[in-house]
């Protein structure tokens, strides 16, 4: 199996839950899809995307369950990012977990499977 991360503002996300769907943060939408990163990535989206952003989740993903919806797609430095061109059902989350920041700035990951 492989899970691709969201690193999301803790209140999108409840209200994603809440809703039954996730269709994607301001970035998402303005781009038409949902942007995910693999474990390999995440740290480097957090740094880029989130810096000194406090009160986030990280949301783990089985990639499997999303079919073709999921594009493998380049992006930052040619890498292949998983891009979700449909709404997510936040039941298939395998896990949220808070995503604090350090006492150097940088974000606290827990560890992540590829």
């Amino acid at each position: 199996m492989t899970t691709i991360y969201k690193i999301s503002p803790r209140s999108e996300w409840e209200a994603a839950v809440a809703a039954g769907t996730f269709t994607g943060a301001p970035v998402d939408l303005k781009d038409g899809f949902i942007h995910f990163s693999t474990a390999d990535q995440a740290m480097e989206t957090a740094a880029k995307h989130f810096a000194g952003m406090d009160d986030l989740v990280l949301v783990a993903v089985p990639a499997e369950p999303l079919g073709d919806a999921l594009k493998w797609e380049v992006s930052r430095g040619g890498a292949l990012f998983p891009h979700l061109y449909v709404p997510l059902d936040p039941a298939l989350a395998l896990w949220v977990k808070p995503l604090p920041l350090g006492p150097d700035g940088a974000h606290l990951f827990p560890e992540l499977q590829p």
